[in-house]
């Protein structure tokens, strides 16, 4: 993972790098999350063969969709009310994004 660093006094040029460094981050992030996610489904469906469960992979499923839209909506008050400073907004917005895509992440991690 890159360490995105912005001065206090950065120029527009450095600002536009350091947002482009918090987007390599998140896809850094979105790729993991995605790999968590397609192991867990693939131990569900195994556990759902064996046992016959067939309660776990759609509420898995419902929680992955949660997550989204708590994460876009508890983003997007916080670019909200950074506005009309779209560059800000936008770096409050992404830093918001790494932090709760690292911690979903961790919790992904979490042993079955």
């Amino acid at each position: 993972m890159d360490d995105c660093i912005l001065d206090d006094k950065a120029t527009t040029n450095e600002a536009k790098k350091y947002i482009q460094c918090l987007d390599r981050n998140i896809a850094n992030l979105k790729r993991t999350q995605k790999t968590w996610i397609n192991k867990l489904n693939l131990d569900l469906e195994k556990i759902q063969e064996d046992t016959g469960n067939t309660q776990l992979l759609p509420i898995f499923t419902r929680s992955l969709t949660s997550h989204t839209r708590f994460l876009e909506d508890s983003c997007r008050w916080r670019y909200l009310q950074k506005m009309p400073n779209a560059t800000q907004a936008a770096i409050v917005y992404k830093r918001c994004e790494i932090l709760l895509l690292d911690q979903y992440i961790a919790t992904l991690k979490q042993p079955l």
